[in-house]
This record gives structure tokens, C-alpha cells and sequence, in this order.
């Protein structure tokens, strides 16, 4: 099993906290967004995952040894490939040609899920939706009477389902996708300017392709500020029973934490309440505040602050009133 993830794109919704990684770093309940996606799908493939392909654009070398690592975390080979231009959904899945091959699970770097079932990997290819009360905005699968996948409707403004694609996929034969990407490419099929990985599956599809639906539980959206402090609450209830959600390094004093909460190594809290639905980096600092429902990654400072639905980036240094704040890194701002 392999796992192919495009995550090239420049993340332009989520500045400033993308202007120096990419927004799939960006941290949720202590990990980056593309880790905890790795992990969770791993959870459900109930195979070995032998290799992580990450498409991305040049974010550098500690970019690139902090995903490969991500890979190791799940027992496989981490893989590095680039896209040069955004072309489409197509063309960036067919940068890492190289990894399409055998049972493929393609997955979009920017969202995450809650899922409650094991994948199928004998069938041809699963698409993994969720239900949404206004499908306008989504691409969509329409489903026959046997539960296969008969069409795919970008965006429809008229009902045609309500079973959002969420941007992933599972493909038993890797090598018979990258054909089909590679014919699109090959003859310049776009939609909208773009070569799109729907135009593919409908070509497949027609050629006796089984797609089948993957139902999830809950989808959780990454596209900007807000999205992802919502998925940071959501996540740090899925995960609340966990152990060491807490390092055993971080200093309270005197101070109340309202769980769930996650809070770094060496963290210091100090006069302060701290919770709920709050993720604290390592290394960082609240003094004589009240921080709940947000991100405050590493390195940073928190001083006579009263925050909420903020996200605060690393080495910030922030005193002052009560606020809803979106600070990137290396921000100093005193009110």
C-alpha cells in the first residue's frame, strides 16, 4: 500500500501562518495537519503502508527530512517529488508517476476526517465522501441501486446528491491510474484550464471501473483560519483520552487547565487558564492569561492576554487585551 500526497499549493487562504511552511506543517493537537492525515489513514487500510509520496513545491530541506519522517512514523519509506506549475488535480498526482503502482490511496493535504470503518482494499477504487446539507459548493458522487458510484458532478446547482468528495481516493491499481492521468496529459484534456483527476475517474469508470463510496463521520477543513481552530477543538475530542497529552516537561503554576487540552515539551504555564480546546507548541510560555479554543505553536510568549479562536505561530511574543488573534511567526505585538 502506498499513500500519495500532493500538497504543492502555496496555501494563500491560511497567511500569514504560510509564509514560512507549508500549511500542511501547520500544527493540530501538537502535530502537523499531514501527519495526523498519514497516520489516520493508515489506521484504516489494515495494511502495511510501504511508501509515502509528498508532492510538493521547494519548501527546502527541513521541509523535506520532517515529511520523510512523517513517513517513518508509520513504518514506511518517505518518497519526495515536485510540482513546478499547478496544473490541476491530474497533473499533480502524476509527479510521483513513479509511486503509482499497486493499491494507491490518494489524499489531498488540506483537510482531515473522522472515520468509522475499514477501507475494502479488494474493491477497484473508493471514493471517500461525506454527506453535507448544501452540495453546491463540492464535487459530488451519484450512487446506483447497487451502491456503485454511477457519476461524478462537479459543484451541481440543482440536487443531484448530496455525498461530498473529500478529497480521498482509493486505487487498487496504481499503475492503471497513472495511465489514465497519463492519457489526459497526453492528449490535453482539461476543464477549466486545469488537468482534473474527476475527468479520469469518470474515463475509468466507463471502462468498468467499480468505484464504491467510503462514508465518513466527520470532515474537517484546514482552508483557513478559523477551519483549522474549529479542527483543532474537534480533534482534541477524539483524542482526549489519550495519554501525555501533556508533557511531563511543562511547568504549571498556579494555573487551571480546562481539558481537552494539548501543551508541549517545556512549556510554561504560569498564572494562567488554559483551556478548553487548546494546543500549546514546545518551548512556549503563557503568563497571567486566559487562552481557550486555539493554536499557539512553539517558541512563543503569551503575556496578560485573554485569547480565544486565535492561532499564533512561532517565536510570537504577544502582550495585551482580549483578542482574536491570527499572528505569524517572528510577530512581536503589545497592545
Amino acid at each position: 500500500m502506498r499513500i500519495i500526497v500532493p500538497m504543492a499549493g502555496m496555501g494563500k487562504r491560511m497567511r500569514p501562518h504560510t509564509l514560512t511552511i507549508p500549511k500542511p506543517l501547520i500544527p493540530i493537537a501538537g502535530k502537523p495537519i499531514v501527519q495526523r492525515l498519514v497516520e489516520d489513514i493508515a489506521k484504516v487500510c489494515h495494511e502495511p503502508i510501504e511508501e509515502v509520496a509528498f508532492i510538493i513545491g521547494h519548501f527546502g530541506e527541513a521541509v523535506e527530512r520532517d515529511l520523510k519522517g512523517i513517513a517513518e512514523s508509520v513504518g514506511a519509506k518517505g518518497s519526495i517529488y515536485y510540482q513546478e506549475e499547478a496544473l490541476g488535480t491530474a497533473h499533480a498526482i502524476m509527479c510521483a508517476q513513479d509511486s503509482l503502482e499497486g493499491k494507491v490511496v490518494v489524499a489531498f493535504a488540506d483537510t482531515l476526517f473522522k472515520a468509522d470503518f475499514q477501507l475494502d482494499t479488494n474493491a477497484d477504487g473508493t471514493i471517500w465522501v461525506q454527506r453535507v446539507e448544501d452540495p453546491r459548493p463540492f464535487g459530488v458522487v451519484k450512487l446506483g441501486d447497487s451502491g456503485e458510484i454511477t457519476d461524478f458532478v462537479e459543484k451541481p446547482q440543482e440536487f443531484v446528491s448530496d455525498m461530498a468528495i473529500i478529497g480521498i481516493y482509493y486505487f487498487k491499481d496504481g499503475a492503471y491510474l497513472r495511465s489514465e492521468l497519463q492519457y489526459l496529459l497526453d492528449n490535453d484534456i482539461k476543464d477549466k484550464g486545469e488537468y482534473q483527476l474527476t475527468n479520469a475517474l469518470e474515463n475509468m469508470k466507463n471502462k468498468g471501473t467499480k468505484f464504491i463510496p467510503a462514508v465518513i463521520s466527520e470532515w474537517l477543513d484546514c482552508g483557513n483560519k478559523n477551519a483549522t481552530v474549529y479542527t483543532n477543538q474537534r480533534y482534541l475530542e477524539y483524542i482526549k483520552d489519550e495519554k501525555d497529552l501533556v508533557a511531563s516537561s511543562a511547568q504549571i503554576q498556579n494555573s487551571v487547565i480546562i481539558p481537552p487540552v494539548y501543551i508541549g515539551e517545556n512549556a510554561v504555564i504560569h498564572n494562567s487558564v488554559v483551556g478548553p480546546h487548546v494546543s500549546i507548541g514546545d518551548n512556549t510560555s503563557v503568563l497571567e492569561s486566559i487562552v481557550s479554543n486555539s493554536i499557539v505553536q512553539k517558541d512563543s510568549t503569551i503575556k496578560n492576554g485573554n485569547i480565544a479562536n486565535s492561532m499564533v505561530g512561532n517565536f510570537v511574543s504577544y502582550e495585551g487585551r482580549q483578542s482574536d488573534l491570527s499572528l505569524g511567526d517572528y510577530n512581536t505585538l503589545k497592545d
